[in-house]
């Protein structure tokens, strides 16, 4: 170090640390969710402002400090890499139907008694496969939620199962951002970071089984497993689900077992997607080229097919005083009564079709029905 540097204090170290900590709880407390919006960037550039003040303080000038920063971001040039392959890995494998395969083949396996255990090992594998808890906790852990409401099982555990599943599969993926970033910030390659995890993530999750194990055998159970079938029918009829669709994740796998370097997996991987995407799901490479960014209206209106069937065929859930049965059996309330009006209004007849909570989206998705007339909420958590 140059004797006009003088070498930080702790109080140096800490005071850019604290502030940030201080602005960014404001940031949250001020705005809660909207904090991520504006007021959370403002903060984290207040602290890399006061960091520099110190910096200059301590005899830096803003020459060296600029190349520090310039250093920094280039370690991490490799992870953003990573991911801007990543987002195309994943386009591509929903399109090719790798992801529905495996939620699909995933859901085969569920039964009440081992729902909790399965469903920690069907997340990890997931997450594992493409480097993304978020994705998976909010696809198939949404899924699993519902099935596990139409099991009579408690969605706080499997929620819990979800979580420790999707969470142990992304940090053990060599397609996941954090995991990649990590090892490019401390100077390390990614499969020793991997490896050295697995000594503290490994036994944590096989506590987890255990205990998912155990509490998935405790009688609680009573309800049915039609929620499975409704959402195992929307995959089939939405993608061409075959055994072909895992290729594109076994040769990312044998890639990465490999020790090929993280970037061209996960290349030849997205490409791989996009070829079976092509060749299994019939889809033009003009759509795998931009996948995501538009979506293509059917060749007929879901209004003109009530009209043509002459039938509008209105999915509800029970629930007293909103929809019920008279002592006749006859459908009463005040969603019936909408529906009805709905159905003389288009000048059709009226089917309702009274489906679980749990799986009445995923019945609509699946064409079951033509509209939901059931009441939803948005739930506020408060911080």
């Amino acid at each position: 170090m140059s004797s006009k540097h003088k070498s930080p204090s702790i109080i140096d170290a800490l005071i850019p640390i604290i502030l940030l900590i201080v602005m960014l709880s404001v940031s949250v407390y001020l705005y809660g969710d909207d904090s991520s919006y504006g007021a959370n960037q403002i903060a984290l550039i207040l602290g890399a402002s006061i960091a520099a003040l110190i910096g200059m303080k301590n005899g830096y000038s803003w020459k060296e400090m600029e190349s520090g920063i310039v250093k920094g971001i280039s370690m991490g040039m490799g992870a953003i890499l990573i991911l801007l392959a990543v987002g195309a890995l994943i386009g591509t494998w929903i399109m090719s139907g790798t992801v529905p395969a495996m939620i699909y083949y995933g859901l085969k396996i569920l039964s009440p008694s081992i729902f909790y255990f399965a469903a920690c090992i069907i997340c990890a594998l997931s997450a594992l496969s493409i480097g993304s808890s978020w994705t998976v906790a909010g696809t198939l852990g949404v899924a699993l939620i519902g099935i596990s409401l139409g099991l009579g099982l408690s969605p706080e555990i499997t929620a819990g199962a979800i979580i420790s599943g999707a969470y142990f599969g992304d940090k053990m993926s060599p397609l996941s951002d954090t995991t990649n970033l990590a090892p490019a910030i401390a100077g390390t390659d990614l499969f020793t970071h991997i490896r050295h995890m697995i000594w503290t993530t490994g036994p944590s999750l096989l506590i987890a089984l255990i205990i998912f194990l155990i509490l998935g055998f405790q009688p609680t159970s009573n309800g049915d497993t039609a929620g499975l079938t409704i959402i195992q029918d929307t995959i089939i009829n939405s993608f061409n689900i075959s055994m072909l669709s895992f290729i594109p994740l076994v040769v990312v796998f044998i890639l990465a077992f490999k020790k090929v370097p993280a970037f061209p997996t996960v290349l030849i991987g997205a490409l791989l997607g996009g070829v079976f995407a092509a060749a299994l799901a019939s889809i033009s490479f003009s759509q795998v080229t931009f996948a995501g960014t538009a979506q293509e209206l059917g060749a007929e209106s879901v209004i003109e097919t009530i009209k043509k069937r002459g039938v509008i065929k209105i999915g509800l859930d029970l629930f007293v005083p909103w929809s019920m049965r008279d002592k006749n059996g006859d459908l009463v309330g005040f969603e019936p009564d909408v529906g009805r009006k709905l159905a003389a209004d288009m000048g059709v007849e009226v089917e309702f079709i009274p489906t679980k909570w749990a799986g009445i989206i995923p019945a609509l998705v699946a064409g079951k029905m033509d509209v939901i007339i059931s009441g939803m909420t948005v739930h506020l958590l408060e911080p």
